[in-house]
């Protein structure tokens, strides 16, 4: 792919929309000067009212048309950037496009997917394309699941430096102060869709190892339940319940390991929760939680329940107010024991809501990553760990998250 050939290095897709215009508003901040930098969406006036919101860097940023519909403009809009990323979802319904235009022009690409479905559509239709072309594609570059994939890269890293053996059963427990995007809400109800429409798809959203690039090849143990009943978990004895996303990003770390070859382990054995502290409180919230999600999912399942919930759940588009925020955060704790028997814990956390702030900052830096940064000599359909792997977590600890491992 050509460097300096393009006339732009980074164009926000989607920038119109509630987090595409945080994560323009991140890079107005932080890209560094010289950076070229676009906003793609569909609509001139909307494009440029976004623009003028903008810090005063972005006020020369061109705006660039382009309906997720539309194949020429598409084309058109990857050939003309090194770097392409995309808020515009749900992805299964508008995604497979951007990625075609992207892999067939040799483009680097992040999103912020988190629909198993479209991620394995992905794959099928394009890995091979874009590893012709050179291209990066690299789903879920944001909450889901930078923490969860970088998260466990960190902790082998580490345990390979300390000659510590394979990583076997690594857990990770999840707490948070914020909200889902109304954007992950909305992939959530068409992946649900889709499942009601094939029945067969269910398979594909049920299967452990469903992103991995050979589903022959992949070790035999039995991977933990995706919703386990409460229970204590870990040294500090905290009560855990299902975590949302844990069906969407075990499958993307396990992938990440396959493409490694293995690195993490063959005997590798993931799982992740959300946290509720170790009080009696703790308690009720995970049995609470466990129950509530449980419910929703089946709600969002039912046409006339789905309706219902329309109308309080968060639109696609929208979120909160800078305040609120700003007042978000979240933290991963992962343990891991490894072959040696030697027992590691990291910790990823950041400062903002998980689902709008942080993940402006994570999406942000993985595009200046893809555009600037000395990277693995991968192409294809990659996950963070494997597209971007160190330079992206030093990125990130720049800009104030933190990945700690001890041990």
């Amino acid at each position: 792919m050509g460097g300096m050939d393009r006339p732009h290095d980074l164009v926000v897709y989607g920038a119109t929309g509630f987090v595409g215009e945080l994560t323009a508003a991140y890079l107005a901040e932080h890209a560094p000067a010289g950076v070229r930098i676009g906003l793609a969406g569909r609509s001139q006036e909307k494009l440029e009212a976004v623009r003028r919101r903008l810090p005063a860097a972005a006020r020369d940023w061109p705006l660039l048309i382009a309906d997720s519909g539309d194949a020429d403009a598409l084309r058109a809009l990857a050939e003309g950037t090194r770097v392409l990323v995309t808020t515009v979802g749900p992805y299964a319904r508008y995604g497979l496009p951007v990625v075609e235009a992207c892999a067939r022009a040799g483009t680097h690409y992040a999103d912020l997917t988190g629909e198993v479905l479209f991620h394995r559509d992905a794959i099928d239709a394009f890995d091979e394309v874009a590893q012709d072309t050179g291209a990066r594609i690299v789903h879920s570059c944001g909450y889901d699941s930078i923490p969860s994939d970088l998260g466990v890269f960190v902790l082998h890293e580490r345990a390979a430096a300390d000659g510590a053996g394979e990583l076997v059963d690594v857990d990770l427990v999840a707490t948070a102060r914020g909200g889902f995007s109304g954007g992950t809400i909305d992939s959530m109800r068409a992946q649900l869709e889709a499942v009601g429409a094939d029945r067969s798809r269910q398979k594909v959203v049920g299967d452990a190892h469903s992103l991995s690039p050979d589903r022959a090849a992949e070790p035999a143990p039995r991977q933990p339940s995706d919703a386990p009943l409460p229970r204590r978990r870990g040294a500090r004895g905290t009560w855990t319940a299902p975590f949302v996303m844990a069906s969407y990003n075990t499958r993307v770390v396990r992938r990440s390991n396959a493409l490694l070859g293995f690195a993490y382990g063959r005997g590798l054995r993931y799982s992740e929760t959300m946290g509720f502290g170790s009080s009696p409180v703790g308690a009720v919230a995970a049995v609470g939680t466990t129950v509530g999600l449980a419910a929703g999912l089946a709600g969002m399942s039912l046409p006339p329940t789905r309706a219902l919930l329309d109308r309080v759940l968060p639109k696609p588009g929208t979120g909160p107010s800078a305040e609120a925020r700003a007042k978000g955060w979240f933290r991963m704790d992962v343990e891991a024991t490894t072959t040696s028997g030697r027992r590691y814990r990291a910790r990823v956390s950041g400062k903002g809501d998980p689902g709008y702030a942080a993940t402006a900052v994570m999406l942000g830096e993985s595009g200046l990553c893809l555009a600037l940064d000395d990277l693995p000599d991968h192409a294809g359909s990659l996950t963070p760990a494997t597209a971007m792997g160190r330079a992206l977590v030093e990125r990130l600890v720049t800009a104030g998250h933190t990945y700690e491992v001890t041990g």
